[in-house]
């Protein structure tokens, strides 16, 4: 299995407002393409802060389904317009489970 963490940087303010976007708009469609593993927000430390975590079988997979959802002209016109400008950053990065981690 291969994990992609998503570290998003939302605009002061605008945290609440995302949250419920992308439980309304964007959950539904993104769940057609990737599997959720978890989603966080941040309370303590560096604020305004979301972390998910989505699985795939390979690299390739994900690439097949990310370009997939960047198709999807529900998720272009429906979810993209309102969610990205409230987003400050965005970092992406592989994971790989250990032998021994729970989740693999």
């Amino acid at each position: 299995m291969v994990y992609e963490m998503r570290t998003y940087t939302i605009k002061i303010g605008k945290l609440q407002a995302y949250l419920k976007h992308f439980e309304d708009v964007g959950i539904p469609i993104i769940s057609n393409y990737a599997k959720l593993i978890g989603y966080w927000y941040t309370d303590i430390g560096e604020l305004n802060q979301i972390v998910h975590i989505w699985e795939y079988e390979t690299l390739d997979q994900r690439a097949e389904r990310r370009t997939a959802l960047y198709n999807d002209p529900i998720w272009v016109e429906t979810f993209l317009p309102i969610a990205g400008p409230m987003l400050e950053k965005q970092e992406s990065r592989i994971m790989y489970a250990a032998n021994f981690s729970p989740i693999r």
